[in-house]
């Protein structure tokens, strides 16, 4: 399967999944930000990811989890250098995204770590 037609795939589960138009979805697109998705969206545009390309998604492995509870990790609401790099580490499909993230490491924009991008690159790794 092409990079773009994972895409449009991609492109469709988030229409679908988040009621938005089709041309609203860019690849540059932040699934929260732009696209309106809150935090139970999330589990579902795994699942219909899963559904859609036959693919399983372990927990913590599309998106890194417990940052916010692990004090090494976050610090008065902010990225550690450790954080940073093991969002890096558990992340590469996300290294594009990760820029921002360096340059503003605030917990809050871990969520603009996810565009119809670095979800294409996921997808694309698990597919192999």
């Amino acid at each position: 399967m092409t990079r773009e037609e994972v895409q449009a795939k991609v492109v469709k589960v988030l229409v679908d999944a988040l009621g938005v138009d089709e041309d609203e979805v860019k690849p540059e697109s932040v699934v929260r930000d732009d696209l309106g998705a809150e935090s139970i969206d999330f589990l579902d545009i795994m699942f219909r990811l899963e559904k859609e390309f036959g693919i399983k998604i372990p927990k913590g492995e599309m998106m890194v989890e417990g940052l916010a509870t692990d004090p090494s990790l976050v610090s008065n609401g902010t990225l550690t250098a450790q954080g940073l790099k093991l969002i890096e580490e558990k992340m590469p499909h996300a290294a594009a995204e990760l820029v921002v993230l360096k340059q503003d490491p605030k917990l809050d924009n871990v969520s603009k770590l996810f565009t119809v991008n670095s979800i294409t690159n996921y997808v694309m790794t698990k597919l192999g």
